[in-house]
């Protein structure tokens, strides 16, 4: 038997690389259809060369459900700054969802060249890098170089809002790649949907993943408690609300809400996760 990590999945094919370097395409042993848990891209497994089937599963540190992907190490979460405009709603939802699966979170900022006033981008910036979080921006030297030494010996994916530049940005760093990439469409101010599948890419010693859409931006397993977690503010503050357990949307004597109210918490990010906990309340409500 040899260990290897599954790179790439299409249509219950898995291209496995092995530790010399080499790959071979594998079909996964009945047994995982038996047991209702299919290989993913990131998965360790032990394969049988000869009969080029995947034997075992080695045990996963994490999995995304969309996009299907395991073991991984560290997300780029890729948003411009303007076309299309700088969604945080989805920013502060993918945080929320990488925070509660323990992946290492990367933000970077693209399209700073075409943004005339900075100042209140400047602003945000400092906000989430002040919360902790390492951010990278396209107009600051080396940027590429950076990016590359983030993904060395680790597992790495890419996510963020349509068009705005994931798949280019990929292509800088590979130019072998030659990835697909559409304008963004007047109309819906998004681009297309250009990744159809996902596929580790080798970026010196690690490997980096492009991953399709929006598909991994939810709360399905997240409960309110554990939603306010993922919140690095709000989790520091919560040691001085009145309730152990408090949840910073109804209950008196709140820290984060009076920290809001001081301005000492972003407003739009304390509004961004109301409307979360709204939709994790309702998604429970559905389910009885």
């Amino acid at each position: 038997m040899k260990k290897g990590l599954i790179i790439k999945a299409i249509s219950g094919e898995y291209t496995v690389f092995l530790p010399n370097q080499q790959t071979i395409v594998c079909k996964p042993r009945g047994l995982f259809r038996y047991r209702r848990k299919n290989p993913l891209v990131g998965d360790i497994v032990a394969i049988n060369e000869e009969e080029r089937v995947i034997t075992s599963i080695y045990p996963r540190k994490n999995s995304l459900e969309r996009p299907l992907i395991a073991n991984v190490d560290k997300v780029f979460l890729v948003f411009s700054v303007i076309e299309p405009d700088l969604n945080l709603n989805l920013l502060d939802r993918l945080i929320s969802i990488m925070e509660y699966q323990d992946i290492k979170i990367i933000i970077v900022f693209t399209k700073l060249d075409l943004l005339a006033n900075k100042e209140n981008f400047n602003s945000i910036h400092d906000y989430y890098e002040q919360l902790g979080y390492r951010i990278y921006r396209n107009d600051i030297p080396d940027f590429i170089e950076q990016i590359k030494q983030e993904v060395n010996e680790h597992l790495c994916v890419v996510a963020g809002q349509s068009g705005v530049g994931k798949s280019t940005l990929l292509n800088i760093i590979d130019p072998e790649l030659n990835l697909k990439t559409d304008v963004v469409s007047t109309t819906l101010n998004r681009g297309k949907h250009t990744t159809r599948h996902i596929e580790l890419i080798r970026i010196l010693e690690g490997w980096l993943a492009d991953t399709p859409g929006f598909g991994i931006a939810n709360f399905e397993e997240i409960d309110l408690l554990t939603l306010s977690h993922t919140f690095r503010e709000f989790y520091q503050a919560s040691s001085k609300c009145k309730f152990s357990k408090c949840t910073h949307i109804d209950e008196p004597d709140c820290e984060v809400k009076r920290l809001v109210e001081k301005n000492m918490i972003l407003s739009l990010r304390y509004q961004n996760y109301l409307l979360f906990a709204n939709e994790i309340k309702e998604t429970k409500k559905n389910k009885y």
